[in-house]
């Protein structure tokens, strides 16, 4: 146990590394209090932290892999989450260095290179460090992005890690700060077709994460969409687009699955896909909340007739054991969200989605599910 006394003060770990006349970056970043230090805005350390050669090997620790030498791994495995830490402190000099020089942008950028190794938990340190500029160097930042297109591209390549969704999640919502002082700041992003590039990954992958992360995307778009993309993510154009993926012969069913939980976030709005996008809307005050026009819900059941087909088991020939007998065939996901689709469109309060429901029995179709 110990006990602070009055008047006398031990001297900071971190403080007798800087009074050395030869330390490295290294003897810090291995001192246990560091972070600690970087939060009390401790002056010779942060001097020190916002040179540019620090913050360079800052960023070498979050974009590089692990080399194979031993105790190099040691290094590598600790040091940069204590990078990435350092730069989540919103020590504003040290994120000033970073965003005004051109170099050191394109340093923690080049992680996004197709040709570079993409590990989740070096990709986890990257989406945070970007987050954090977002939110307190959005000017600079989103400067940067415009002005290196290929960024919005390489995040969409990668949109199948996580946390490289969040990073896009937040960079298509932005922040309030700056979106709420440029009316057209959101315009580029409707230039390059960012929607177009998303959607299309439904297309060009069969992974199922892949799927599930463009859906989540396109889910926040609907629900708290800049003016911008708002108009386009709902017209009928991109639905159609959406139900064009989803029925194509030779894709999986999780693109079906996910391209209808996006028309029904159209739908109802309302509705939350995960925790990670609640807390993202909780920071945003400026956006559009969408919802499908009459020509968008006309798009939509001109696919219900395809979409009631796939209800049909009668064919099916896959038997899925279980405890208590075998399901000849199961359900599935697809099914489910069929049904779910089909709820929402009686809950809009559209007497046209009311009227082809009735006319195509889909309630029928629906409850036939029951006994088959």
């Amino acid at each position: 146990m110990f006990w602070h006394v009055p008047g006398l003060s031990a001297a900071s770990p971190v403080d007798t590394i800087l009074d050395k006349e030869n330390f490295k970056l290294e003897d810090l970043l291995d001192e246990d209090e560091i972070i600690q230090e970087c939060k009390a805005l401790n002056t010779r350390l942060i001097n020190f932290l916002r040179d540019k050669v620090q913050v360079e090997l800052l960023l070498r620790y979050i974009v590089e892999e692990t080399p194979e030498d031993a105790e190099k791994k040691r290094i590598f495995s600790r040091f940069p989450f204590i990078a990435c830490e350092i730069f989540i402190c919103e020590v504003d000099v040290i994120l000033k260095t970073l965003v005004e020089d051109e170099d050191l942008m394109n340093l923690l950028f080049s992680f996004l290179k197709p040709d570079h190794p993409h590990g989740t938990l070096l990709a986890g340190y990257f989406g945070k460090v970007v987050i954090c500029l977002m939110m307190r160097k959005t000017l600079p930042l989103m400067n940067y992005v415009k002005s290196h297109p290929e960024i919005v591209s390489q995040l969409v390549d990668l949109i199948g890690i996580t946390s490289i969704m969040e990073v896009l999640i937040r960079l298509i919502g932005a922040d309030e700060t700056m979106y709420s002082s440029y009316a057209d700041s959101m315009q580029w992003l409707d230039d390059i077709q960012v929607l177009e590039m998303i959607v299309d990954k439904f297309s060009s992958s069969d992974s199922a994460e892949v799927h599930a992360n463009a859906a989540e995307i396109l889910c926040a778009v609907t629900r708290y969409a800049p003016p911008a993309l708002a108009t386009k993510i709902s017209s009928p154009s991109f639905v159609g687009r959406l139900f064009h993926h989803a029925f194509e012969d030779s894709r999986p069913k999780s693109v079906l699955v996910h391209s209808l939980s996006v028309c029904i976030s159209l739908l109802d709005p309302k509705r939350l896909v995960s925790a990670s996008y609640q807390a993202f809307r909780s920071q945003l005050s400026h956006g559009t909340l969408v919802t499908a026009s009459p020509e968008t819900v006309n798009g939509m059941l001109d696919s219900l007739g395809d979409l009631l087909k796939l209800l049909d088991v009668s064919s099916a020939e896959n038997i899925l054991p279980t405890t208590y007998g075998s399901l000849q065939p199961p359900l599935g996901k697809h099914r489910l969200k069929i049904v779910e689709f089909i709820s929402v469109l009686l809950s809009i309060g559209s007497e046209v989605a009311e009227m082809r429901l009735i006319d195509l029995g889909a309630i029928k179709h629906v409850i036939n599910l029951f006994f088959e």
